[in-house]
């Protein structure tokens, strides 16, 4: 089982590296840019807020983008937000069903090693990328705000990034439960996932029939905007979403412990 986890760690470094790079590094360098566009951002930040839809759709209605709290919300908010549910996405749906796509079942299963232990060992690497990912994420970020000397409420910070955490997870766990049931791999398919529910999100955000039916979405209890302005977590919506990542790797337990292996 050990083996098994040590292999797909080996296997998902580079995409680790390459995502945590590209999402810490562009989320430091707004960090970074604050200081220069402070002036700017502040001048428009009444223009960004009387936007109607575009403006409560990302929130900028409850923000001053003008204080580094603000600009971190929408700035490093959205970047942070899509890469780490994409990196999410990519690492689990594949996970079960490329030993079908690229037939090295045949070999794995010959092995003394229950499928089910196979399936907590796969399922252990997606959650520990995942959240060395963002411990990565989070330190490139802590660089910079250093480095800028603003200051920024610990608080609100570190309870967008535990909640950041969960939605990347529940995400994950929806996107292996699809990997059980897949013979091949489709990276489309979790893709698609998290655009549909961050879609879903932004509409239901503007669209006031939809208001009371957001928590659907996993991105709305880890929305920065929220979070930073109010410091409250949408209990609601958080239960909702520990208990659909649960739901997925046990269906991904069920599933793939009893399914017929394609040759």
């Amino acid at each position: 089982m050990f083996t098994i986890f040590k292999h797909e760690m080996k296997t998902y470094r580079k995409s680790l590296l390459i995502w945590s790079l590209c999402v810490g590094g562009m989320g430091m360098a707004c960090i970074l840019l604050f200081s220069s566009m402070q002036d700017s951002m502040a001048g428009m930040a009444e223009e960004f807020a009387s936007m109607g839809g575009f403006s409560e759709a990302f929130g900028i209605n409850q923000l001053n983008i003008g204080t580094l709290p603000g600009f971190y919300a929408m700035e490093v908010g959205n970047i942070h937000t899509l890469g780490g549910a994409m990196f999410a996405a990519i690492i689990s749906t594949n996970m079960l069903s490329k030993e079908e796509d690229g037939h090295t079942g045949e070999f794995l299963f010959t092995l003394s090693l229950q499928r089910g232990k196979v399936v907590l060992a796969k399922w252990a690497a997606v959650f520990v990328h995942i959240v060395l990912m963002n411990l990565f994420c989070v330190a490139f970020y802590s660089v910079g705000i250093v480095i800028l000397g603003e200051e920024m409420p610990l608080r609100e910070f570190f309870l967008y990034h535990a909640m950041q955490l969960l939605m990347q997870l529940e995400i994950a766990g929806i996107c292996f439960a699809f990997s059980a049931f897949q013979r091949k791999n489709k990276l489309g398919l979790g893709l698609g996932v998290v655009l549909v529910l961050y879609a879903y999100d932004l509409i239901a955000r503007v669209i006031p029939d939809l208001s009371d039916y957001k928590f659907v979405s996993p991105f709305s209890y880890a929305n920065a905007p929220d979070l930073f302005c109010t410091g409250e977590v949408s209990a609601g919506a958080a239960v909702l979403g520990a208990g659909l990542l649960i739901a997925g790797v046990c269906t991904a337990y069920i599933v793939y412990v009893r399914k017929d292996l394609a040759s």
